[in-house]
């Protein structure tokens, strides 16, 4: 009978231990652990895009001008033009972002997105009101979305 106390002691001690150790190495291996950091390849992969998506956004000077002269066509043009194109590089630079930056960034892409179906919309009906409304929306959208690319890419392109 004492021989089947050890034994059951023994072995409740075991498990006891088991579930220590496993305690004390997770929270040992979270201190060691490295934050997360984006691999030199989509660094490269998002500053490629960066430099189109900034290049889209440099046209924000020339769509005031055409919103301002109330140029329905060419407006349209431009937003069906570099514009479009903005929004295939936003999918490629947040594809590449860290998994922590990614929910804000592809919330800021849709606004993006969105603020330029509004303008498009806007100079269809040629609403001269409504395309200035939509245009603020577009130029803060496209700003806000930039401040997420990375700091190693905003320094790269002069950004900072």
């Amino acid at each position: 009978m004492a021989a089947l106390l050890v034994s059951t002691f023994r072995r409740f001690l075991a498990i006891g231990l088991a579930v220590v150790l496993s305690f004390a190495l997770a929270a040992c291996s979270v201190e060691s652990a490295k934050p997360p950091t984006i691999s030199s390849a989509d660094l490269a992969m998002i500053q490629r895009q960066a430099e189109g998506f900034l290049a889209s956004r440099n046209e924000l000077t020339e769509l005031a001008s055409l919103v301002n002269d109330k140029n329905w066509v060419f407006t349209r043009n431009l937003i069906h033009g570099p514009f479009q194109e903005m929004g295939r590089q936003m999918l490629y630079i947040n594809q590449r972002l860290l998994p922590a930056d990614r929910p804000e960034a592809n919330q800021l892409s849709a606004q993006v997105k969105s603020s330029l179906a509004q303008l498009d919309e806007a100079a269809r009906l040629q609403d001269g009101d409504q395309l200035r409304k939509s245009y603020i929306k577009v130029a803060s959208s496209i700003g806000r979305y930039a401040q997420v690319l990375p700091d190693q890419v905003k320094t790269a392109l002069n950004q900072v």
